[in-house]
């Protein structure tokens, strides 16, 4: 019965390796809200990750505790969800080595994501940047994650965590929940203002908007976004991805759906319509703003929230984890 009524459990994480974005609020954290009275969430800030590049210590350290803030800025219930810096839980480091000497070589070198970094990053190709979806790998199935929301990019990581669970599973009987990718159906892929061909990264200044950008910024930004040569506001993905871009942004902060978007600015060209989606982010971000600076104003706060999270996500690790320790023969002390 008490498996029955056990909510499924989602593990979720984003490095703190740049300023969140619009992108990251509209494709995951604004799902992760609508997610946390129906799911048992773990939300991560994977700072362990975020060093298979150079980071600068100082910028990482503040980027960690603003990202928290700005978690919590969102809607995110520090009371209804475990929330913690992945750095406090060693476990995470861990649980990695154990199970990368349950991945093969292979594996890792098809990893699609290993590639692109390696080519974005060829002076410093680390044994990190080869082993990461192995960290990701020990981070869901330390929590017995059943479900873990990714993007199209992530999905390969979370079959090789399976593989990895299956593999381990087969060889010293059934250890590791299987997680399964869970793709929102409500989560709106933005592309970069400036090359809407591209997802909006936090790595491309001027073709994003980050969470804390000022009103006169966002403006800015969308003023200079790439449109068409037509005047003509429609969907039309595949002849006008500027425009298309502009419009699932313009529906995801307003509520309104396309039809209605489109028929809101039919004849009216882009000189009013940029303004318009851009009006609607400002009102969008406004409170995640204010509230976020709010919140890193009281260190002490986010440093309890912070603490507490760790704390219970170290207890659920140690349990699943003592168990594999003993599995694999380590001696218990």
């Amino acid at each position: 019965m008490e498996n029955q009524e056990r909510k499924k459990r989602i593990f979720s994480g984003i490095q703190p390796s740049g300023e969140l974005t619009l992108g990251s609020y509209m494709g995951a954290i604004k799902n992760w809200v609508n997610l946390q009275d129906a799911y048992e969430c773990i939300y991560c800030i994977v700072d362990m990750h975020a060093i298979t590049v150079r980071q600068d210590p100082a910028q990482l350290r503040r980027r960690s505790v603003e990202q928290l803030a700005q978690y919590i800025a969102c809607g995110l219930d520090p009371q209804k969800n475990i929330m913690f810096i992945q750095s406090h839980v060693p476990q995470h480091a861990e649980l990695s080595w154990i199970l990368g000497c349950y991945t093969q070589f292979g594996e890792l070198s098809r990893m699609t994501q290993f590639k692109q970094k390696s080519q974005q990053h060829a002076d410093n190709i680390t044994a990190g940047l080869f082993t990461y979806p192995v960290l990701m790998a020990a981070d869901i199935l330390l929590y017995q994650a059943d479900l873990v929301p990714v993007g199209a990019d992530q999905k390969q990581h979370v079959e090789l965590c399976r593989d990895i669970a299956q593999r381990f599973n087969g060889v010293y009987s059934p250890t590791f929940t299987l997680p399964e990718p869970f793709i929102p159906k409500m989560g709106a892929r933005i592309m970069s203002l400036g090359n809407p061909e591209n997802k909006m990264s936090k790595s491309d200044p001027d073709g994003c908007v980050y969470l804390m950008d000022s009103p006169e910024e966002i403006r800015r930004k969308f003023k200079r976004a790439v449109t068409d040569s037509e005047t003509a506001v429609r969907f039309d993905k595949e002849n006008k991805p500027g425009v298309s871009n502009l419009l699932t942004i313009y529906c995801a902060a307003t509520g309104k759906t396309l039809e209605e978007a489109e028929a809101e600015f039919a004849g009216q060209g882009y000189g009013v319509f940029k303004p318009a989606v851009a009006d609607a982010v400002v009102e969008l971000l406004r409170p995640i703003r204010e509230e976020s600076q709010r919140l890193m104003a009281d260190k002490a706060y986010l440093q309890s929230v912070y603490q507490e999270g760790a704390q219970k996500a170290q207890r659920l690790a140690e349990k699943n984890l003592s168990k594999v320790r003993r599995k694999v023969g380590f001696v218990a002390w």
